[in-house]
């Protein structure tokens, strides 16, 4: 029997799941955590077979964060990362927390049912979509050799959120002009600081400099 542990911020969301997994092909909901912090102390005392986890989650430890702890604690605990993200970067941020497996929120019941068998067995799952953007990377890295560049590490998105940070606009005009929440600009400014090493606004405005991205558009 699996023993299972679903992770959401949203209640209605664990319960509809809870419902539809507990007892269904060697499956026992063992718990439901609201967040992260409460997946990590319900892990400690029910030691579930998978945690089903939530990227997102406002309050406490989000997915990703829980994902890495988890596998620090428990490595013999599999999490199988359950998000509406259907985006390559939260994607090889969750392997590289540790994350047995992937799967979308819109995914058919007998899909989900398949992935937890799967990552509880040892093995990983990865939606058919997110298999082919990993391996897209992989081929991308490897044909781009050792020698790359740390910047071509950074996805289109970072690189332009990058260059509309050198440039002075807050994370507010980032979020207008490209549409999209202030949040996700603060996620993406958070990973590409982490990801070429930068600490401070001037250490990115230099950066910035060297590779030619301070160049304003004719407005």
């Amino acid at each position: 029997m699996i023993k299972l542990l679903i992770t959401d911020d949203h209640a209605v969301v664990r319960s509809g799941l809870a419902m539809l997994l507990h007892g269904t092909q060697g499956i026992e909901v063992v718990g439901e955590a609201a967040d992260g912090d409460e997946a990590i102390r319900l892990a400690a005392e029910l030691m579930p077979t998978v945690v089903l986890m939530d990227l997102s989650m406002p309050h406490g430890k989000d997915g990703l964060t829980a994902t890495a702890e988890l596998q620090q604690l428990y490595p013999e605990i599999a999490v199988l990362i359950l998000t509406m993200h259907d985006d390559e970067e939260y994607l090889f941020r969750a392997v590289q927390a540790g994350a047995s497996g992937y799967i979308l929120k819109n995914a058919p019941h007998e899909e989900l049912i398949s992935a937890i068998h799967c990552v509880a067995s040892g093995s990983a799952y990865l939606t058919p979509s997110a298999t082919k953007r990993l391996m897209s990377e992989y081929i991308g890295q490897m044909k781009a050799g050792e020698s790359a560049d740390v910047y071509d590490t950074l996805s289109e998105r970072e690189k332009e959120i990058l260059a509309w940070i050198a440039k002075g606009y807050s994370n507010k005009e980032i979020a207008e002009s490209l549409i999209i929440s202030v949040k996700t600009v603060e996620s993406h400014k958070s990973n590409l600081m982490e990801k070429l090493g930068l600490r401070t606004r001037p250490e990115l405005i230099k950066f910035a400099l060297k590779k030619g991205l301070l160049q304003f558009d004719d407005e």
